[in-house]
């Protein structure tokens, strides 16, 4: 009997020990510093307006007949073409993999290509690309632009997503604990998540894979300009709908500290040198804001709205609580909030249940009497993929776009995001731009855009309802 207990109490007592240090890691790893730079807020320069760009890509229909049209990659190809010193992309997707029975634009190709030709014609210029793991299927195996391109001398760094903080606790301490010490192995037997076309996974990338977690990023930087982006370049988003500012000089040696950080989590890699000051004169204010700072940002813009004023958003996901208090609160004081978001329906032509933007539309309806006016994108299979803020007061407003979906994910220093700020009067180019974009959009000038809110909205049933809460609560979701 003696023996017995004892066997319990050691049992009892490795239970005791074994959850004292889950928990422990659980809750410095939700809590953790963050490294040098993240979550970093520039200084607000001032720019000329020819300095300051607005570019966009979108599906329309128009007599019955769907096109689309692109800007955003057009513009990074001329990036590559135009540096002299230096390149640093931050891509979150970068591969060629989609469905078989589909094709896209080789778009990877086309910028892998620009940036090969680049290094052959000037081997001694600094080319760094920053990337996720998720192109490799979190280290399943190799990807074959990465491939070409550290064979001629292009840096390519997958950013160590474990140095960054866990949205996913409760499943991410057992993963600290448990499994982040087995080696990576590119012998996968498991069907690929992620496409058809891509190489198996192995069991360690899939229990890293449900951690969640992503650099998110979309930015390329060169000594001349910063282009700032929701799009990826990845083959099989090449039709989503997205934004893209680009503001040239003022934001370079900023975006140069930022992307240096998330690359030296997966080791310590040499940048360019710092360029030329940059000279503060113009009327258009630019700030860069990364991470946490994103979300204090758009906080603050929200909250400085008055009666009369608009916002307007134009949003893949929206799920960030801090956010939606903000816009019911603002529509509440006689804002007039403006809401363009996708269904949540369909990803990669798979379907998808909707969540988060249609429960959290119907909530903001609900909560301030169909004060919040929304409006959803009309084409599938496509995305509605911009991450785009535009708050526009009497005599100025403000944008604030790039990569962060406004979710808790993507604003709570989870997920490396690079977004841009910028202020201007209202009759400024940029403003008038965006302006006439959103308008386009909502009214449908030219073509159709976008559906009215009673086409999607769905009757959410209690068992959905009840899932979005329990992900919510445990963190355990992609938004």
């Amino acid at each position: 009997m003696k023996k017995r207990l004892d066997k319990w109490g050691r049992r009892r007592l490795f239970a005791i020990l074994f959850l004292s240090l889950y928990v422990m890691i659980m809750l410095y790893n939700v809590y953790r510093p963050l490294p040098e730079n993240i979550s970093y807020e520039s200084n607000e320069y001032m720019v000329k307006e020819e300095d300051v760009d607005f570019f966009y890509n979108l599906s329309g229909e128009k007599n019955g007949e769907k096109f689309f049209r692109e800007e955003i990659f057009t513009r990074t190809l001329e990036i590559i073409n135009e540096a002299e010193r230096f390149i640093v992309l931050d891509y979150f997707l970068f591969n060629s993999y989609h469905e078989k029975k589909k094709e896209y634009p080789a778009n990877v190709r086309a910028i892998t290509d620009a940036l090969l030709a680049k290094k052959e014609a000037n081997p001694d210029m600094p080319i760094i690309f920053i990337t996720d793991e998720v192109n490799s299927s979190y280290r399943s195996h190799s990807v074959p632009e990465f491939e070409q391109m550290k064979k001629a001398g292009i840096e390519v760094v997958e950013t160590n997503m474990d140095a960054f903080r866990d949205p996913t606790p409760v499943y991410s301490g057992f993963y600290r604990m448990l499994f982040t010490w087995w080696g990576d192995s590119q012998n996968g037997w498991l069907p690929n998540v992620f496409s058809d076309m891509a190489p198996d996974m192995t069991v360690r990338s899939y229990l890293k894979l449900f951690n969640v977690k992503a650099n998110h990023r979309k930015t390329i930087t060169t000594e001349q300009t910063t282009l700032i982006s929701s799009a990826n370049p990845h083959d099989a988003s090449y039709y989503f709908a997205n934004v893209a500012f680009e503001v040239k000089g003022a934001l370079v040696e900023d975006m140069l500290k930022s992307e240096k950080a998330a690359a030296d989590t997966r080791r310590e890699i040499n940048f360019p040198d710092s360029v030329d000051p940059h000279q503060n004169e113009g009327d258009v204010h630019v700030q860069l804001v990364t991470e946490g700072k994103i979300q204090e940002a758009v906080h603050d813009e929200i909250e400085a709205a008055k009666k009369g004023d608009e916002i307007w958003l134009t949003m893949f996901y929206l799920a960030d609580r801090t956010i939606i208090e903000g816009l019911t609160d603002a529509a509440d004081r006689g804002v007039d909030v403006k809401l363009i978001l996708d269904t949540n329906k369909n990803s990669f032509g798979r379907k998808k249940t909707g969540l988060p933007n249609i429960p959290m539309a119907a909530e903001l309806r609900e909560d301030t009497d169909n004060k919040v006016e929304i409006r959803w994108f009309a084409h599938s299979p496509e995305q509605f993929h911009p991450k785009m803020m535009y708050v526009k007061h009497q005599n100025e407003s403000v944008i604030i776009s790039g990569s962060a979906n406004h979710t808790s994910r993507n604003l709570n220093n989870y997920n490396p995001e690079t977004n841009v700020k910028i202020r201007a009067e209202n009759d400024s180019r940029i403003i008038r731009e965006v302006n006439d974009y959103v308008h386009m959009l909502w009214e449908n000038k030219g073509a159709l855009y976008t559906d009215n809110y009673e086409k999607h909205d769905d009757d959410i049933s209690l068992g959905k309802r009840m899932i979005y809460t329990f992900q919510k609560l445990l963190h355990f979701t992609t938004f």
